[in-house]
């Protein structure tokens, strides 16, 4: 399966990969408007929604690598409310892209 068009856009070169290499895997994008960063990730369909919220954050925020529960992952405008789903079942397809937030919105000054 080819890389979207989408994942392509504004990404760092890099690509974190999950599972074991031999599963088929999914292309998605995970966003950091904190940062203004973009992360691609190949992953199997079953890969839990929380592992790649970990993995992302450790690439694109390592120093808030703690504190985990104080982000959420959001795909279409929705939160994922539970983070244990695998990723097919909170709706990811091939070439979607997850934005990773702050929990509570900070004011703007």
């Amino acid at each position: 399966m080819s890389v979207p068009f989408t994942a392509q856009l504004r990404s760092r070169p890099d690509v974190i990969r999950l599972g074991t290499g031999s599963e088929p895997v999914i292309t998605i994008r995970v966003q950091v408007p904190e940062v203004w960063d973009t992360v691609r990730i190949d992953a199997p369909a079953d890969t839990p929604v929380s592992v790649v919220k970990e993995r992302a954050l450790q690439a694109m925020m390592p120093d808030e690598e703690g504190s985990v529960a104080g982000y959420v992952m959001k795909l279409a405008g929705w939160e994922v409310l539970d983070e244990r789903v695998s990723l097919a079942d909170a709706g990811a397809k091939h070439g979607s892209i997850f934005l990773l937030t702050n929990r509570r919105r900070r004011p703007v000054r």
